[in-house]
């Protein structure tokens, strides 16, 4: 199912589904497992961000698709403070093979909110708009077999009417 989002809450809208306070530490990791070198996993690479501060939210789903971006449904979530220029790497270890997409926030003024200042981005770089921020399952998964999986994120921020990479 797409949804549909008008007006200027639309970004806060979608963005609130993958939202809450920013965490205290470095790295929160939930569950707390740590990708292992040849098992299945994905890493994700993520570019093209606003600025080097606030707190980056990866989450991960899958393999039910109809569970994307559902509020609490993802299969496991990480969460760090940017502080340096660059890309940033999340790995998530993967229990079973299957298809599963990664969705990454930017909390670029680190408020612990969503507003306009916030970015996102997906595995599958789909293009968003203000009227059509959730992109679907099938634009953002990855298929993950018994072996590791790489994919590069490209941030998109709002910029102006326009919802795309800086």
């Amino acid at each position: 199912m797409r949804y549909k989002f008008y007006g200027a809450g639309a970004l806060a809208a979608v963005a609130a589904l993958l939202t809450t306070a920013s965490p205290a530490l470095s790295e929160t990791r939930t569950p707390n497992r740590q990708c292992t070198a040849g098992a299945p996993s994905i890493t994700v690479t993520v570019s093209g961000f606003k600025n080097n501060t606030g707190t980056v939210r990866a989450q991960l789903y899958g393999p039910d698709a109809n569970d994307f971006l559902d509020k609490g449904e993802w299969a496991m979530r990480i969460e760090e403070r940017r502080s340096s220029p660059g890309t940033m790497r999340f790995c998530f270890p993967i229990d079973k093979p299957g298809r599963y997409a990664v969705a990454v926030r930017h909390d670029a003024n680190n408020n612990g909110k969503s507003d306009w200042n916030d970015g996102g981005g997906f595995t599958g770089n789909p293009k968003l708009s203000l009227l059509d921020l959730k992109p679907k399952f099938s634009e953002a998964a990855v298929t993950v077999g018994s072996s590791p999986v790489r994919a590069n994120i490209v941030m998109q921020y709002r910029q102006g009417l326009s919802i795309k990479p800086i």
